[in-house]
Formats: structure tokens, sequence, C-alpha cells
């Protein structure tokens, strides 16, 4: 099947398959997939212009949805936490577009940077991970001796799910309960990193997901089972923003492919639907500290796919 924007040709089961198994992993830590998707279209697709951005974003449009329905039906969507990002990323979102449009067409100097950037998110995750194995193995040990842990009752259903709880809102901070524990999010921090993040996923058409949920859980101190809706939704937010932004911006630049490839970004999306659903639903089975490792994986992962060009080593 020819794809006429991307000016590739690809069997049609293809984007949906791999969209499906990428989406299916990512989802569970509040990822579209949308960072591993780029290079799959870039590397191995060959779809390099400027258009794979928006058709990227046009992917999360798609298919973030089912997930995003997932983690409120279940009580784990910490609204404010959402619109804090939201509201922080747009502002970048639009100006990582017009990087993306008028300085970055062959975005080579762009890829390094921000392979260093996500680098450093994963290593800090990695660090946090190894640094609290031994302690948290301490603590529930004591906490078990002291008759602290309870078992798990079997067969427990979505009523039993914990639900996260907002106790504070105001314009400086936000806090929430979430398994007995407060956490406490600072408006104007995350607000300023989100910005930083919109840019990235403006540019390369990543939305931020990829690297708001990491610096959430690790720079934020925020649960992961909490970040995820949040991240996916503010996601979803910035990608419409990002591919209308896009489709603005195609009449001013008729030389370049700009505007996303609609039919390519349709199936991505489906298989995104389908792999989020499934992510968002199997995220409660899966421990909060794997999730976190498979985070850092796919972050240092992508820095690699970044950095190690410019270095002259084959990633």
């Amino acid at each position: 099947m020819h794809f006429p924007v991307a000016g590739i040709d690809v069997n049609p089961f293809v984007p949906p398959l791999v969209a499906f198994g990428i989406s299916l992993f990512t989802s569970m830590g509040g990822v579209s997939g949308a960072f591993l998707l780029l290079p799959f279209q870039m590397s191995v697709l060959g779809f390099t212009s400027p258009a794979v951005s928006s058709t990227n974003q046009l992917f999360n449009i798609v298919a973030i949805p089912s997930g995003v329905w997932r983690y409120i039906r279940e009580g784990r969507m910490v609204w404010p936490l959402t619109w804090i990002v939201v509201l922080g990323t747009l502002p970048g979102v639009f100006l990582g577009a017009l990087i993306r449009i008028r300085y970055l067409g062959d975005p080579e100097d762009f890829r390094f940077f921000a392979g260093l950037v996500l680098l450093g998110i994963g290593l800090r995750i990695a660090k946090d991970l190894m640094r609290s194995t031994s302690s948290g193995a301490l603590r529930a040990s004591e906490a078990e001796s002291e008759g602290l842990v309870k078992t798990p009752r079997q067969g427990a259903g979505e009523a039993d799910l914990p639900r996260v709880e907002v106790v504070e809102l105001s314009w400086a901070r936000v806090r929430y309960v979430f398994r007995g524990e407060r956490y406490e999010v600072s408006v104007l921090k995350t607000s300023s990193i989100s910005a930083a993040v919109g840019i990235v996923g403006g540019i390369y058409g990543i939305g931020g997901g990829a690297i708001s949920a990491p610096v959430l859980v690790a720079f934020c101190g925020l649960p992961v089972h909490t970040v995820a809706g949040a991240s996916l939704m503010g996601t979803f937010v910035t990608s419409l923003a990002g591919v209308g932004f896009y489709e603005a911006l195609a009449p001013f630049y008729p030389g370049l492919q700009v505007a996303p490839d609609w039919g390519l970004g349709l199936l991505f999306g489906l298989g995104g639907f389908a792999g989020m659903y499934g992510g968002a639903r199997l995220q409660k089975h899966v421990p909060a500290r794997l999730i976190k490792w498979m985070l850092a994986a796919c972050v240092l992962f992508l820095a690699g796919q970044y950095i190690l060009p410019r270095l002259g080593t084959p990633p």
C-alpha cells in the first residue's frame, strides 16, 4: 500500500501490529509509544520529512483515548496534575513545531541534544531504583515483622483498587493521597518542566509523554500508577493541538511535507488504541518497580538511538 505523504510503500497490516506491540508495553508507564514509533518510521520505513512528527501526533490522538478511559474508570486519573501538564506543555508544543519546520528539517543536532536529556532521565530513574533496592527490602521486612503488611485478597476486583484522592488544590501546589501515602506537586515546577517537554514533543511528535512520565516519577517523586493516566491525557491534548498547528502551517511551507500522513497515522492509531487499552488494564497487575525499570529501559534505548549515530557508533 502506498502512502503519498510519507512517500513509502508498506503492507497495511504492519503499522497497526507494530503500534499494538509497542503501546501494550509502554502505556503501562503512561507513555503512548510514539517515541518508539518515531525511530521505526524513520529508520525502518524511511519516513523522514517533518510530516513524520505530525503523523506521530496523529497516532497519539487515535490511540490514547482507550487507555485514558481505563484510568478514569479505575479512579487513577489525577485531574489537577493532568491540567498542569497540559497547560505547561501546550506553549512548548507550538514552539517545537515551528523549530522543527523552520530549522530542523534534518534534525541531527537536536536529536543529539534530546538524546542527552533522555539519557539523564533514564539514568536518574535507574539510579533511584538501584538505591532503593536494599532499603526497600529492609523496610518490607520490618513492616512484616510488626504486622503492618496485609496479604492481598485473592480475586479482588476493580472495586478494590486504590483510588486517588485529591486533598489540596491551589495555585501553588496539588496534594493527593494514594495507597495511604500523601504526594505533593509544585504547580510552578511541574508547568516549567512541562513547557520544556512540550518543545521536544512538538519537534519530534512524541507528545511529551515519553519524557513527562519519567520526569514526574524521577524528579517529582510521584508513583507511576498515578502518573500514567495524567501523562497519557496530557499527551492526547497536546498532540491534538500539535496536529492542528502542523496543518495550519502546511500552506506556508509548500516545499515541505508538513501535514500528517492521515492514512498511515490512522493505521498506527488503530493498533495503538487496542494496545493502550490492554496496557492500562494490565498495569494494576504489574509491580510499579517493574514499570519503572521498563520506562528506564525505553528512555535509555531512545537516547542511544539519538546519541550513538552522532558519535559514529551504530545504535
